[in-house]
């Protein structure tokens, strides 16, 4: 479980990027388009929700100045609607070629069969029994392996700058191409209870463990992000009551990392998991043992941690001791922060 410092990297490698992001509308695709257009990017976001998608991409032009933003409606489960998507973002790039790609348009939710969930089948006895509504596999496998099919053709068109017109005295081969992955703490360990999203979360797993070997041949780079349950407005309450006492991620922090495996070209094959903030110090038996819960003042804390993407051998061990720091976090907040939770699922989210 490693905790290296962050490196320092050049966020002027955004520059002039053509990123395409599903999903992009709201929570993470959001916050990732305003952060990377503010740092020089071409965003070309996809979403199904046109009004947060068209607003924003408005607010992208006025702050940064560049028409070069654009949204497009589009239906991650249908392979058209994506098909369209990346060939509007190559007609709009100023370069006429996309650099990178966020497969992040994902949901979770009850969105199973129905009476009852996926793990819950009811009146499978009758005559003409209808099947599980799959919508989150359909939408976080699926919609996903479109993206990334489309991806791994257009990025692999992008393979100089020569080929382009640009920069002609440029060596060929250099461009950065990079699909950046989003999984969640869903991608490495079970969410009882949640089997559609976690099937789905960790097949995203599999799809990275499977493309770090073989998509560096094509010049694209693979990082996967794992956040585990972070401050958005999609935590439902019965997820909040569940945490109650314990801590949350920051969104912040998944741009962080986010932007960093964006902007460093030496980024390949990487996955973290984002947590709640803690500070944390080695002990003599090589464990890691908790030293201080970060006060809301913004203490130190880390909340970006490496989970040995070059090793999945070792993510059981890695959560083992994971999820002890986060029970000492709760433990270390006790009653008070348990009771506090609780009263603002119940009477400030109503």
């Amino acid at each position: 479980m490693a905790t290296p410092e962050t490196p320092k990297v050049d966020l002027d490698h955004l520059k002039g990027k053509t990123i395409l992001i599903t999903g992009g509308a709201s929570g993470f695709g959001a916050a990732f388009a305003r952060k990377w257009a503010s740092h020089g990017a071409n965003i070309i976001i996809g979403d199904m929700s046109d009004a947060a998608g068209e607003s924003l991409v408005a607010e992208l032009r006025s702050s940064t100045g560049s028409q070069n933003h654009c949204y497009q409606h589009c239906d991650v489960t249908d392979w058209q609607s994506q098909v369209a998507l990346f060939k509007l973002a190559v007609k709009q790039s100023p370069s006429g070629h996309i650099d990178a790609v966020v497969p992040n348009a994902g949901i979770s939710g009850d969105t199973n069969s129905s009476p009852g969930n996926f793990e819950d089948p009811q009146g499978l006895d009758g005559d003409d029994p209808a099947p599980p509504r799959l919508k989150i596999l359909d939408v976080n496998l699926t919609g996903v392996m479109y993206t990334v099919h489309l991806a791994m053709f257009w990025l692999a068109k992008n393979n100089t700058e020569k080929a382009q017109g640009k920069n002609e005295n440029q060596p060929e081969g250099t461009r950065d191409r990079h699909i950046l992955l989003i999984g969640s703490v869903a991608s490495l360990t079970p969410l009882v209870g949640a089997a559609q999203y976690t099937a789905s979360k960790h097949a995203v797993t599999g799809l990275f463990r499977s493309l770090r070997g073989t998509a560096f041949h094509r010049g694209i780079r693979i990082n996967l992000l794992c956040p585990h349950f972070v401050k958005t407005g999609l935590l439902s309450d019965g997820v909040m009551l569940i945490l109650a006492g314990g801590g949350l991620g920051e969104v912040s922090d998944v741009v962080e990392a986010g932007t960093q495996f964006m902007a460093d070209k030496t980024a390949y094959g990487r996955s973290v998991v984002i947590g709640p903030k803690l500070k944390v110090e080695d002990g003599d038996d090589g464990e890691m043992r908790l030293v201080e819960i970060p006060s809301a003042e913004g203490e130190e804390g880390k909340g970006i941690w490496d989970c040995f993407a070059h090793d999945y051998q070792s993510t059981e061990a890695f959560f083992y001791r994971y999820t002890r720091l986060l029970i000492a976090f709760a433990k270390m907040r006790g009653w008070a922060g348990w009771a506090k939770d609780v009263f603002n699922v119940v009477f400030r989210r109503k």
